[in-house]
């Protein structure tokens, strides 16, 4: 009823209005502010608890935009869901900025498994989890401050998730691919996946 009317209206951008930040925007003009205690503007992206939820449960609670899911969250080692729990993929990778090359936060990628570690099933559901590189949390500020914001910096996260459609490898049509798709592609390679040809 009136909550759910409110958690809409929270995370829905205005008509016109679309949602395609880079990784370092991401990083850099959200996250960042978030973590610094700043205010964002546009303030569009929810704080979730992101780990009691199922991939497929994220919708009204979290920030849509196409397929794609947004919300900050806390870092945490449980990864665990109602009904299954998130894998990690591969190596983190570095979020740089595009004018002077420096390092501003990590990326590491996980798939959500139904079912209990480690014998859960594979789904198609991706998360990107961003964080705040350590050199991102340094501050002018005295040595107590500057301990308080790198605890802080450390804790928040982004989190985009989003389902890999494997119809769209069938398509032909290799524009559709998004370089989300072609990383996951790239991920089940590493993780010896056979993907049709």
């Amino acid at each position: 009823m009136g909550d759910h009317n409110n958690i809409n209206n929270n995370v829905n951008l205005p008509p016109g209005f679309r949602f395609y930040p880079t990784d370092e925007e991401l990083v850099v003009h959200f996250l960042h502010r978030k973590a610094s205690l700043l205010p964002c503007h546009p303030d569009v992206i929810p704080d979730l608890d992101l780990y009691p939820f199922d991939p497929w449960q994220l919708q009204g609670r979290a920030l849509e935009e196409g397929n794609q899911w947004y919300y900050y969250s806390r870092r945490t080692q449980n990864r665990m869901t109602n009904n299954g729990y998130w894998m990690p993929m591969g190596m983190e990778e570095q979020v740089l900025t595009s004018s002077s090359n420096k390092r501003v936060g990590m990326k590491k990628y996980y798939v959500f498994h139904i079912g209990e570690a480690p014998d859960g099933n594979k789904t198609n559901w991706i998360m990107q989890e961003y964080r705040l590189s350590d050199s991102a949390s340094s501050s002018t500020r005295s040595s107590s401050s500057k301990r308080k914001s790198k605890s802080e910096h450390s804790r928040w996260v982004i989190c985009r998730v989003y389902e890999h459609d494997e119809d769209d490898d069938q398509d032909g049509d290799g524009t559709e691919l998004s370089c989300l798709d072609e990383v996951f592609l790239s991920l089940d390679d590493l993780d010896e996946v056979s993907l049709p040809n």
